[in-house]
């Protein structure tokens, strides 16, 4: 991997014309992913998805923020697109993965100060608003769509790691690195809370009745909540 990260490093200087600060910052990420990969006795062509997971913990683990994840995976997604550029790689082992949300993904519909305001609504003291609560911290922190949120099951959620399985698009599915206080309002609605539906499946938000909740379902919330907290747009 030595001579492909060379001369990813020699194309972005020549090619893209980058900085020598920025072509350095890119090579460090990359030599330092390719001492975990030789820790884990892998090679180029045998990255995958489960590979790069893996590096997310790792990085995690480390105790880098999510500026620093962020900047590391846009280093590895420059890198295998140039590989698959050059066909070297037949695909970019990081299309299913996501990079840690810098700032809170909101819609662009909603100010900021809606979404404070959305977020306010429900009540963190009984079941249904505390799960509520969890859903909108997902939806509007962390960019889930209402379809991967629904869809959630308990295996897919990594506290240690701070990472979500999500099934998107396609049924494709994509890691999310999750914002701490999602990490910890997911982690005590999954302990304290959703035990209290009586569930009847593995799948993270339930209705009264301990199923899942609908597309629908969540659709009927978000709305009642916009209403209450006087929003009267779409929140989609």
């Amino acid at each position: 991997m030595h001579e492909e990260i060379d001369a990813y490093l020699q194309h972005l200087t020549v090619i893209r014309g980058l900085a020598e600060k920025t072509v350095a910052a890119y090579g460090s990420d990359l030599l330092f992913f390719r001492e975990f990969l030789s820790d884990l006795g892998g090679s180029l062509h045998q990255i995958d998805e489960h590979t790069l997971f893996l590096y997310m913990v790792h990085l995690r683990r480390k105790g880098l923020k999510n500026t620093s994840m962020a900047r590391n995976l846009s280093s590895l997604r420059g890198f295998f697109d140039f590989l698959v550029q050059e066909r070297l790689l037949a695909s970019s082992p990081a299309a299913l993965l996501d990079s840690p949300k810098l700032v809170r993904k909101l819609p662009e519909v909603l100010s900021r100060e809606e979404v404070t305001a959305l977020l306010s609504r429900p009540l963190t003291n009984a079941r249904l608003g505390f799960r509520d609560r969890t859903m909108l911290e997902l939806l509007y922190a962390c960019g889930l769509r209402v379809s991967e949120l629904v869809s959630l099951a308990i295996p897919d959620f990594d506290p240690q790691a701070g990472l979500l399985r999500v099934l998107g698009k396609g049924s494709k599915e994509r890691y999310v690195p999750l914002h701490e206080s999602a990490v910890s309002q997911l982690l005590s609605y999954l302990q304290h809370w959703r035990p209290l539906f009586g569930p009847k499946t593995d799948t993270v938000f339930l209705n009264r009745s301990g199923l899942g909740l609908s597309r629908q379902g969540v659709w009927k919330l978000l709305s009642r909540y916009a209403l209450e907290a006087g929003i009267n747009r779409p929140v989609s």
